[in-house]
């Protein structure tokens, strides 16, 4: 009993420490333990369970040690999100299980590879999603590692660590030289041609832009409780240490306070345009007139009745007056009259997103209640601001967890991207510093420099190898400004997206099928 808790225990502690600002490397072993429980379970249905319930303490575990942070924000968010995790993790890892007690080795191996990146991807995809723990996001400080991720993506890394660790395990129950020789290629050849596309990357274009990034460091629990006016001089006071010759500003998401109407800001009480984005473009047109600010705001977007999105809520409760929908927006502002408007399409579960199925079965609260369940407006795809002949992708937060999603900024002509987040929410925990070295892999996957601008969290400089330059740290206020490389070439992943994972639903498809034809053979002893 105690050499199978610690075998869980070695397992939780090699996949935990990818998240918790150490090295992924061990992920090529970390499962290889559990690996082990389930090769020594017996084959019926007592073995089944007890390798159920160890698989299920490890997942948990594993959860319970890389976002127990979340709980700062949010209490029945780390719950949520580990029983979904644990749910897909279990869902593939007993299915191969299964596999490898009643079929051959070969299909085994290859159901517990398709199982584990399709789960993985259908937890990306799925209305409740939470990506944090995807394999691939485990080597986020290892980006010399993974150089390859420009052609696969972080659904890449997945496979290398599943396929690794399976070499493993056979290097560890046959100790023989060929499984050892094969094991250690396993994990050697992909960081060799990391290496070799590390140290062999050339910059496309020698174009450049300049980009000041501002922390304005404000307590994101107060920034919603009646402290516009404070705000509001905050930004102004980081703006005039902005320099005059910069091409582009950021501020952080949701950074102007206040609720304003599309298609032109006018603040909600009135029909004219809000004093705050006269006066941003003012300090534009003598500050830094060949600039674009881009930042972050609440809007608001009107509709007649009839003509409502699914998140849309009634005005003054009211359907009569028609609807409105609420959404996370980033802002791109100039010297000229044009409003650029991008909405966040990756929304947080529970604090900003609503499935659609207890959406629908809470109808009738957001009738009664004006839509008040935590939904806001979902944008739908990814958007290019574009200025003096340069396009810039604004991802808002958590676009940045997802690669295909931030590919779309990409596909959309951004020649480099912004991250505007606001990380204050989880507190000095390594909750925002993981999410800082995602961006570092979303970098990787599309060739593109990212530049972060954090309420307080970590706001830096990113290039397209996924190497950190300038940051500003947790609880710093002040401006940072760099020159940024441009890229108009697309990667093989930007093209494609998650094709690793698409190819992996197909081929576990295939597994299943063949599993249940080679049962079939089995009892009517067709084959031994």
């Amino acid at each position: 009993m105690k050499r199978k808790l610690a075998l869980i225990l070695l397992s939780v502690a090699l996949l935990s420490v990818g998240w918790l600002g150490l090295t992924g490397l061990v992920l090529p072993v970390a499962l290889v333990p559990l690996l082990l429980l389930s090769d020594e379970a017996e084959n019926s249905r007592k073995g089944w369970w007890q390798t159920f319930f160890q698989a299920m303490l490890c997942f948990v575990l594993w959860n319970a040690a890389t976002i127990w942070w979340i709980w700062n924000a949010t209490p029945i968010g780390p719950i949520a999100a580990t029983l979904f995790s644990t749910f897909y993790n279990l869902l593939a890892f007993m299915l191969y299980h299964t596999v490898s007690k009643k079929a051959t080795k070969p299909l085994a191996y290859t159901t517990l590879v398709a199982a584990w990146i399709a789960t993985e991807f259908w937890y990306t995809t799925s209305e409740i999603s939470w990506p944090w723990l995807t394999l691939g996001n485990g080597f986020s400080h290892d980006v010399w590692a993974v150089q390859w991720y420009e052609y696969t993506g972080v659904f890449g890394g997945s496979l290398w660590v599943l396929v690794a660790n399976l070499f493993v395990f056979e290097a560890v129950k046959c100790r023989t030289k060929g499984k050892i020789a094969a094991a250690a290629a396993s994990i050697l050849l992909p960081v060799a041609l990391s290496l070799t596309l590390w140290w062999g990357y050339e910059e496309p274009s020698a174009e450049r832009v300049k980009v000041s990034s501002i922390q304005p460091n404000i307590d994101c629990y107060e920034k919603f409780a009646n402290t516009d006016e404070y705000q509001e001089q905050n930004i102004f006071a980081l703006l005039e240490e902005v320099p005059a010759d910069v091409d582009f500003i950021l501020l952080p998401e949701t950074a102007v306070p206040g609720y304003f109407w599309e298609p032109n800001l006018a603040e909600r009480l009135n029909d004219e345009e809000d004093a705050i984005w006269q006066r941003l473009r003012d300090t534009l047109r003598n500050n830094n007139p060949e600039a674009m600010l881009v930042t972050g705001a609440n809007t608001r977007l009107h509709y007649a009745p009839g003509k409502q999105s699914r998140t849309a809520r009634p005005v003054a409760r009211d359907r009569r007056y028609g609807y409105y929908d609420h959404f996370n927006t980033a802002v791109g502002l100039d010297t000229t009259a044009r409003t650029l408007l991008h909405h966040k399409g990756k929304l947080v579960i529970g604090v900003e997103n609503t499935p659609g199925w207890i959406f629908d079965l809470m109808d009738f609260l957001v009738i009664d209640l004006g839509g008040i369940v935590g939904q806001i407006g979902i944008g739908t795809h990814g958007s290019a601001f574009a200025h003096n002949n340069t396009k810039i992708g604004p991802a808002i937060c958590y676009e940045g967890v997802y690669g295909d999603f931030f590919g779309d900024h990409v596909r959309r002509g951004a020649e480099l991207m912004a991250i505007l987040s606001n990380d204050g929410w989880w507190g000095n925990t390594p909750g925002f510093e993981h999410l800082f070295t995602l961006s570092r892999l979303r970098a990787i996957e599309h060739r593109r420099a990212v530049v972060r601008s954090a309420n307080t969290g970590r706001s830096g400089f990113i290039s397209p190898r996924g190497t950190v330059t300038q940051t500003l740290g947790w609880e710093e206020r002040g401006v940072i400004t760099e020159e940024v490389v441009l890229n108009r070439e697309e990667t093989l992943y930007t093209r494609h997206g998650d094709l690793t994972a698409r190819i992996a639903e197909y081929l576990l498809l295939l597994c299943v099928l063949y599993y249940i034809a080679y049962r079939i053979k089995r009892r009517n002893h067709l084959i031994e």
